[in-house]
C-alpha cells in the first residue's frame, strides 16, 4: 500500500460475516420436496447470474425448481427467497469490531459477492455497515468477484490505486483476481 493511502478491503461471506447456516440447503430442499444434494447443486450452479444482478430473485429461484423438476410457484419461490436470506444473516461479532477498529487508521471497505434483495437485507440488519467507506454488493454494482470489474468498481469509488488496497478474502480465486489487478491480498481463514 502507498503511504498516502490504506484501504483494507474486506470480503464478507467466510471473513466478517458466517457463511451460510449450516443445514439451511436441507431445509429448503426438503420445503420444496426435492433431494438436499440435487438442490444443493442446483442452489449454487444457478447462482452466479443472481449474486451478479443479471437475474431476479424470481427467475433464479424459478431456475432452481425448472433443474429440479419440481413446481413452480410464487409461494414457494417466496418462501425459499426468505429462508436463503435468512441463511445467510449471521456476522462474527469479533470481525465487526475489528473491521471497525482499522477505521482509526485506515479506510474500511467492503466488496461482497450477495444478490441485491439479500444485500437490502442485510443492510438494514447490520447498522454498522453504515460506519464504513464503501459498500460494494455485487447484486446492486452487477459485478460478482473473481470479475475485474468488481474490484474496479471499488477502486473508482474511492478514488484510489490497486497499490492502496489490502485485500482480504477467504476464497483464493478471489485473492489471485485482486492481485492480478495490482492490489495487495491476503487470503483469510481466521482472526488471530
Amino acid at each position: 500500500m502507498s503511504p498516502d493511502r490504506r484501504i483494507v478491503l474486506f470480503d464478507l461471506f467466510g471473513v466478517i460475516a458466517c457463511h451460510q447456516r449450516p443445514g439451511a440447503l436441507e431445509q429448503m430442499a426438503a420445503g420444496c420436496g426435492a433431494p438436499a444434494d440435487a438442490f444443493a447443486d442446483a442452489y449454487w450452479a444457478c447462482r452466479p447470474p443472481y449474486d451478479a444482478a443479471q437475474q431476479t430473485a424470481a427467475t433464479y429461484w424459478t431456475t432452481v425448481l425448472r433443474k429440479l423438476s419440481r413446481p413452480v410457484d410464487g409461494d414457494t419461490i417466496e418462501e425459499l427467497r426468505l429462508a436463503d436470506i435468512d441463511s445467510w444473516s449471521r456476522v462474527d461479532d469479533r470481525m465487526v469490531t475489528y473491521a471497525q477498529r482499522l477505521r482509526d487508521r485506515a479506510e474500511v471497505a467492503l466488496l461482497s459477492n450477495i444478490p441485491g434483495d439479500h444485500a437490502d437485507a442485510f443492510r438494514t440488519a447490520q447498522p454498522w455497515l453504515r460506519n464504513l467507506d464503501l459498500v460494494a454488493f455485487s447484486g446492486k454494482i452487477k459485478a460478482a468477484k473473481p470479475d475485474p470489474a468488481a474490484f474496479r468498481h471499488c477502486i473508482t469509488a474511492l478514488r484510489s490505486a490497486p497499490a492502496d488496497f489490502l485485500f482480504i478474502d477467504d476464497r483464493e480465486e478471489n485473492v489471485r483476481a485482486a492481485q492480478a489487478l495490482g492490489m495487495n491480498a491476503h487470503l483469510f481463514t481466521q482472526l488471530d
